[in-house]
């Protein structure tokens, strides 16, 4: 969708009387383009993506403020069934953010014919009384005949006429401006619950740990990617210094490190003589200078810590508490 126009954002300083602004949160299974489709409203990325189910972990808020209405979107972790305890508070994440909203957006894939996870999904929704839009996501991978066969078994499943279904594509943004004018208008009237400039309420650390874990997630396989955390031990300014490695540039110093539960998987995210950190490093540390505007130097560990995705102190030590 991209950025706001020099005209509209002229006009966010400007609230009418009949302005909108309330919490939308985005529900669905793993791997529906929660986070694809968050970073296409908002026309910056803020959530990592990748092709691993589950990725998402925290509750992020992204904040798009419009001339018209400012959205508060609640990225959710993907409804599914949990097999350790950060499983379960995962989806208990997601379960709690539908009753704390003003609207819940179900993302759906049009390219799958629904299954028991949707209508489980569906089946709790409709135990709210919360106004709920449907983004039938991926449209964009089927003809317009075949997209219409597929809204049709949706709504079947559904029965609810009161749930508009949209399609759309978060991937390059094909109706995502409709849904987005579509969600503005059940929003309550009221005003801007954020500074305009503001686009995410998560602290920086968290997103910047985030960008490492998508590249873990983007380039590993096997059984790493559901087992890795981060933690940034270290987040520090640099000024200017001919002896710095930044050649005398300002910059950003960034120490993290990366857990896993099991020494193979140490061995898998190293690589051959460090060929796999680095490449993990690389990848971050470009998202990164994207994310604050300027150059970064990492520097990334590993580390072994078995079965941590089962240990609420090691859980809540990396912010995977009970109030996720």
């Amino acid at each position: 969708m991209g950025e706001l126009s020099r005209k509209e954002m002229s006009l966010l300083d400007e609230i009418p009387n009949d302005y909108r602004s309330g919490f939308v949160a985005l529900i669905g299974r793993p791997n529906v383009g929660k986070s694809t489709l968050v970073n296409q409203l908002l026309g910056k990325k803020i959530a990592i993506t990748s092709p691993v189910a589950q990725t998402t972990r925290n509750r992020l808020r992204a904040i798009c403020t419009t001339p018209k209405a400012q959205l508060v979107m609640v990225d959710t972790p993907g409804i599914h069934k949990p097999h350790h305890l950060l499983g379960e508070r995962l989806v208990k994440s997601a379960k709690k953010a539908i009753g704390e909203v003003d609207l819940v957006l179900l993302i759906l894939e049009a390219c799958h014919s629904p299954g028991r996870g949707d209508s489980f999904i569906i089946q709790i929704l409709k135990q709210q009384k919360i106004p709920v839009l449907i983004a039938l996501n991926k449209s964009d991978l089927l003809s317009k005949e075949d997209y219409l066969v597929k809204e049709a078994e949706y709504r079947d499943v559904i029965e609810d006429s009161r749930w508009p279904i949209y399609g759309c594509s978060a991937s390059n943004g094909d109706g995502c401006r409709m849904l987005l004018d579509a969600m503005v208008d059940l929003l309550p009237i009221g005003p801007k619950l954020y500074p305009p400039e503001m686009i995410c309420d998560q602290p920086e650390k968290v997103l910047l740990a985030e960008l490492i874990r998508e590249q873990v997630l983007l380039q590993t396989r096997e059984e790493v990617p559901h087992s890795v955390a981060v933690k940034i031990d270290r987040l520090e300014e640099v000024p200017p210094s001919v002896k710095s490695k930044k050649k005398g540039l300002a910059h950003t110093a960034i120490l993290a490190t990366i857990l896993v539960e099991r020494k193979s998987q140490k061995g898998i995210l190293i690589g051959k003589g460090g060929s796999m950190l680095k490449n993990i490093g690389q990848g971050a540390r470009l998202q990164m200078q994207i994310l604050i505007n300027g150059p970064v130097y990492l520097e990334l560990f590993v580390k072994v810590v078995p079965a941590w995705r089962s240990k609420p102190s090691q859980l809540k030590e990396l912010g995977y508490g009970l109030d996720l």
